[in-house]
């Protein structure tokens, strides 16, 4: 297989399942710190030592009790809760229409082997994937009643997000939460690579700690993450290119001002520029097709000239100071809504590379899971 190929990540099968765990935490004065990052960094397999080291010394946290934990963090005005367990990957789905964890987008395997074999020698899932889903009412109502407890942590970190976590041990409430997420079908927010290496780590070893990964599960209907668009340089490729690309297929193309084109950008509208021309590129509109869609599968294979690599940038502002007649052609693209995806992924379709955004994700080092507590 060449390695670069991309390709579409095992479905898992139902029922959806959190199951509670041992949680490790930094000490709250060494999570959002850099020099924190040295604890989880190569040699891989002398982690296991180093956390003993810093669990000696208090620099690391270890809940003696299994939990599933309440995780509500906030960055940048936004705030975020979510269930992180350890999520039971042991079952496989025949397709996506089984599917109760939905990626929406392809992974390459050797990245993934990677991973995989960076957690063997750690023995660590070191943070949560992100799922997102549509939560029920019942859930909110116990959650919210949880809330109202006091967290067994709250702080903030040096990056300055702010952390609050509750411990669910009540076998009632665990019963009641297993009962209420076994129908939930989550989509992947972030985490694609870690998600397929836990799915290789199962294949490997079923029947132990690896039939479970570390997951967050975060309702979209009460705290939603915020899905933002990831843009695109088209380096090597002239404005005049993508005005040929776009004329070839079909896709509308009317060169603008810098304003009015900005203005036009929307679920079926693109943006392109050189920073010198601005153009708005009419989408032709498809139900349930998301306009990145069209800039990959039709607009760029009709470039008669590159690109000679694609950029992603995560705002704007990034993409066009790197556009420009002798770097290449920025595409401004519209941020998808989360139905759409879901809609996308539940059909059997992945998007393209980086085609989604989900903000924010929370620090690493509040919640680890050790793959030697079984």
């Amino acid at each position: 297989m060449d390695p670069s190929a991309v390709v579409t990540p095992p479905y898992v099968g139902g029922p959806f399942a959190l199951a509670p765990f041992h949680g490790l935490m930094l000490a709250p004065r060494r999570i959002g710190d850099p020099a924190s990052a040295r604890v989880l960094a190569r040699p891989y397999d002398t982690v296991p030592e180093r956390l003993r080291s810093w669990e000696a010394s208090g620099q690391l946290l270890r809940d003696e009790q299994a939990a599933l934990y309440l995780h509500e963090y906030t960055a940048g005005g936004i705030t975020v809760r979510g269930l992180v367990g350890a999520l039971d990957v042991s079952r496989r789905a025949a397709g996506p229409g089984e599917a109760v964890v939905l990626p929406h987008e392809g992974i390459h395997p050797a990245q993934a082997d990677e991973l995989a074999d960076r957690m063997t020698q750690m023995q660590l899932n070191p943070a949560p994937i992100l799922l997102v889903h549509h939560g029920r009412d019942e859930t909110r109502r116990l959650l919210s009643e949880l809330r109202s407890e006091a967290p067994v942590h709250d702080f903030t970190d040096r990056a300055r997000q702010q952390h609050r976590i509750w411990a669910i041990r009540d076998p009632d409430r665990l019963a009641t939460l297993t009962a209420e997420l076994a129908g939930t079908r989550a989509l992947i927010a972030d985490g694609h690579h870690r998600y397929s290496a836990y799915l290789r780590l199962q294949r490997r070893a079923p029947g132990t700690a690896y039939d479970r990964g570390l997951a967050m599960l975060v309702d979209q209907d009460d705290t939603p993450l915020f899905l933002g668009a990831i843009h695109r340089l088209l380096a090597g490729s002239r404005f005049e290119d993508v005005r040929a690309a776009a004329e070839t297929v079909g896709i509308g193309f009317a060169e603008l001002t810098h304003t009015a084109a900005v203005e036009a950008l929307g679920p079926d509208t693109l943006v392109a520029t050189d920073q010198q021309r601005w153009a708005a590129l009419a989408v032709p509109s498809r139900v349930g097709r998301l306009a990145v869609e069209a800039l990959h599968e039709q607009l760029v294979p009709a470039l008669p000239r590159g690109p000679h690599r694609i950029d992603y940038l995560h705002s704007a502002e990034e993409a066009l100071a790197a556009a420009g007649t002798g770097t290449g052609t920025a595409v401004l693209v519209p941020a998808p809504p989360v139905d759409t995806v879901l809609g996308i992924v539940a059909a059997g379709r992945l998007l393209p590379q980086k085609a989604t955004s989900f903000q924010p994700k929370p620090s690493v080092g509040v919640l680890i899971r050790s793959l030697l507590d079984g």
